[in-house]
């Protein structure tokens, strides 16, 4: 069977003083023992809008043209292929972004990008597979990410700012730093889901709360933070929802700070922010919660927890955690 190989920088030569000296594309053919479509593609191509053809010029556009197609061709190696497909499916569901990051972990000779990965998806070949329906969007047309900016007045009686909070919180140079925030479902309903968020490791804790009432909120975070080593309770920041207004009790019976953001500022929970988005890869908005169980929402932490992520070396959030519980980040101040 006949293999192909592309010219090489000698013979781009030879072309060249072949047809200075006026051989025809079939004449240089026979010289190099190559086809007569090989030569002429070469020129074409080489050689457009009457340039002058310049064979140092046509190896390199030859050679960037054989870095593009290795840089889209990962997804023909089957066991890239199959990983990617995997793991963006149930019960993975990453991230192409995480994805890649563990590729490399799991399979140190081999590499693909996200890019490749967002691609492949929104391909024509792939549509039919409707993987972006994985995707932490579930959106069927890639979108440029965008952002609003909200300002209003609002006040919690007795709230300390988060403007006094230890700057080794902002650093992110210790454990024990946590954020929360309540997921709501449809108007009317009467559950919400408690979202708490350790700040380094990303460690996530899921409430199914009973009511969307404060004294839900205190009753799920001193049960789930008190079960905790002191060490791992430093400090709570907080929005200004009503379900927020027991601060006080929190901080007593836990026995760590609590902090609350200014009005209409969600960038600065920023950690608990993003893991809501995950979860709502579950309970996408316009859900209603009222129909959720506890035993969905403890699935779904099981799998934050469990999902690799790039901030942290694509580590997991308990990988994380097990690594620094007995190293000096427990014990800093």
């Amino acid at each position: 069977m006949k293999t192909y190989h592309h010219l090489s920088l000698e013979e781009r030569e030879r072309v060249y003083a072949l047809k200075e000296q006026g051989l025809s594309f079939r004449d240089i053919a026979k010289v190099l023992s190559r086809d007569h479509t090989t030569v002429s593609r070469e020129y074409s191509r080489n050689a457009k809008y009457g340039r002058v053809y310049i064979p140092c010029r046509a190896q390199n556009q030859a050679d960037k043209r054989a870095e593009d197609q290795r840089y889209q061709a990962p997804l023909k190696e089957p066991l890239i292929f199959l990983y990617v497909r995997e793991h963006l499916r149930k019960p993975y569901r990453w991230s192409p972004e995480t994805i890649a990051g563990r590729l490399i972990l799991d399979h140190l000779d081999k590499r693909i990008t996200k890019e490749t990965i967002y691609q492949y998806i929104y391909s024509k070949k792939a549509r039919g597979y409707h993987l972006w329906e994985n995707l932490a969007l579930s959106r069927k047309k890639r979108r440029k990410a965008r952002g609003r900016g909200v300002h209003r007045e609002s006040r919690i009686p007795e709230a300390v700012s988060i403007d006094l909070r230890p700057a080794a919180v902002n650093l992110r140079i210790r454990v024990g730093d946590w954020e929360s925030d309540n997921m709501e479902g449809i108007r009317g309903n009467r559950k919400a889901v408690s979202v708490t968020v350790e700040r380094v490791t990303k460690a996530t804790l899921l409430d199914l709360l009973p009511t969307r009432k404060a004294f839900s909120k205190t009753m799920a975070l001193t049960h789930r933070l008190g079960k905790l080593p002191k060490e791992l309770r430093r400090t709570l920041t907080m929005d200004n929802g009503s379900e927020n207004t027991n601060h006080k009790i929190i901080s007593q019976r836990l026995g760590l700070d609590v902090y609350y953001c200014h009005p209409y500022h969600a960038w600065e929970r920023g950690t608990n922010e993003n893991t809501i988005k995950y979860l709502r890869r579950f309970f996408p908005k316009h859900t209603s919660l009222d129909e959720v169980t506890e035993e969905e929402v403890a699935y779904v932490e099981n799998w934050m927890n469990n999902l690799p992520r790039k901030v942290l070396g694509f580590l997991t959030p308990y990988e994380k955690m097990s690594q620094l519980l007995n190293s000096k980040w427990c014990t800093s101040a």
